[in-house]
């Protein structure tokens, strides 16, 4: 009896590998992340079948049903040839994302100290609502006094909705956030991990950091709420980070993209009744720059932000520098890099010596020697960078909370800010400089056989992680 069952759960087991296979086939996604499965599903199936039942699915189409999308699709507009970004906006409009607006000021926050005083300084002067979306919350000083002053606002009868992810804010989305709930604010947590909850995963998550006070004004960018990202002092250790702050009509599609997570986190089908959110009509501002915001995410139809990017890239005619704790493309984005390269286009990747993940900079190492050899340049700060900033040319700058690896790009749920706009662009260009100056250059080589093989084999792995 015992060889029968044990061969029919074999049998079950090879037709289940024989359904996945078919599945990662046809599903559309980077063919990194296809060949990854692949081989993680034929040659350990006792860890490949069940990591990927919990782990694989990219967009998921009942996740996907079960939360609205960000936007309606509209009909792009007309491109004007004579705009050196109309290609850019027509890919992010046509993938569902809202157009540019016109009449926005973009003011770029250059550290942690100062993204701390922004906040501070937008939760004190809210007069409606707060919305504030973290990936992290800190259980530090940071962390408790951002609660501390959520509840303070909470208690003075302003709107605070605080939606944090479940796994970035594991520690801290229980008790420590109580003191906000107390007085009379709210907290929601944003995809449960265990499978005992409704609307769980392990594996999708909400990576974006975005604020929004009022309808007026907004923060977005790549810092978290600790004393890593930022804080009340000026840490020596503290990371290289950046976002930004912006005023204008822009800020109603952030808005609504927090509406989004927070009413498919709480099941709050009202929320979005202008009782619950007063609508405000943002003029637009004199001589105020051109901005778009783009989302990616199970709640997408599309991959807006990767479509972006290598749009972007491919329309570069000058200049295209990118800073990024983690530099893992895939084959698409890396060959369009190269070819920029091959055409004297000037491209600098800026990136930690040693970020805090060991995989994600051993995964890199033959990316960035690829891209050396062909002639780009490669820099590497001596401290963590966690910013992440992308220009091209003089007229498009990005920030953002999406890193350059296929989790970003494909996975996790993230929202970007494109300024189109010379004095944007140079605003992002010059902080590169400044953070650069003393970073080192990559060394290419050369590489001995057993890191050679540890690269390949981290580069093999990341996009599963």
């Amino acid at each position: 009896m015992s060889v029968i069952i044990e061969h029919g759960l074999t049998m079950v087991g090879f037709a289940l590998c024989l359904v996945l296979i078919v599945k990662l086939l046809r599903d559309q996604r980077a063919p990194s992340v296809t060949a990854a499965w692949l081989l993680a599903i034929i040659l350990i199936p006792y860890l490949g079948v069940p990591a990927y039942l919990l782990l694989g699915g990219r967009k998921i189409l009942r996740m996907a049903r079960q939360k609205t999308s960000l936007y309606e699709l509209q009909e792009p507009e007309p491109v004007d040839n004579g705009s050196p970004y109309s290609m850019i906006q027509r890919v992010l409009v046509t993938a569902g994302m809202p157009p540019a607006r016109a009449g926005n000021r973009v003011e770029l926050i250059p550290h942690g100290n100062a993204g701390y005083r922004t906040m501070v300084s937008l939760i004190e002067n809210a007069r409606e609502y707060i919305h504030l979306n973290t990936f992290i919350l800190g259980r530090d000083e940071t962390g408790k006094a951002i609660v501390d002053l959520l509840a303070r606002k909470a208690a003075e009868g302003v709107r605070v909705r605080f939606l944090l992810d479940a796994l970035g804010c594991f520690w801290t989305y229980g008790r420590f956030v109580d003191p906000i709930r107390t007085a009379g604010g709210e907290v929601a947590v944003f995809m449960p991990m265990l499978p005992l909850r409704r609307k769980w995963s392990a594996n999708l998550r909400n990576h974006r950091k975005l604020m929004v006070v009022d309808g007026q004004t907004a923060m977005v960018g790549g810092m978290n709420i600790a004393t890593e990202y930022m804080g009340s002092d000026d840490n020596p250790e503290r990371w290289l980070d950046t976002a930004a702050v912006i005023s204008g009509p822009a800020v109603a599609d952030l808005d609504a993209i927090f509406v989004s997570d927070w009413d498919f986190a709480t099941d709050e089908a009202a929320a979005t009744e202008a009782n619950e959110y007063p609508q405000h009509e943002t003029e637009p501002i004199a001589d105020g720059t051109l901005a778009q915001i783009a989302a990616s995410g199970p709640d997408t139809p599309g991959d807006a932000i990767y479509d972006a990017v290598i749009t972007a890239i491919m329309e570069a005619k000058q200049r295209i520098w990118i800073t990024t704790p983690y530099f893992i493309p895939d084959e698409p984005l890396m060959m369009a890099l190269l070819l920029q390269v091959r055409l004297g286009r000037d491209v600098r990747i800026f990136v930690p010596k040693r970020s805090n993940h060991l995989l994600a900079d051993l995964a890199r190492g033959r990316f960035l020697r690829e891209l050396i050899e062909h002639g780009a340049k490669v820099f590497t700060f001596e401290r963590m960078v966690h910013a992440k900033l992308m220009l091209f040319d003089d007229h498009t700058a990005v920030i953002g909370s999406a890193n350059i690896d296929s989790r970003s790009f494909y996975l996790n749920y993230e929202v970007q800010l494109l300024a189109y706009g010379r004095r944007e662009t140079e605003a992002v260009a010059e902080w590169i400089e400044k953070a650069s100056q003393g970073a080192g250059r990559f060394d290419p080589g050369p590489v001995s056989l057993p890191r050679r093989w540890a690269e390949d084999m981290a580069a093999l792995v990341a996009p599963l992680l």
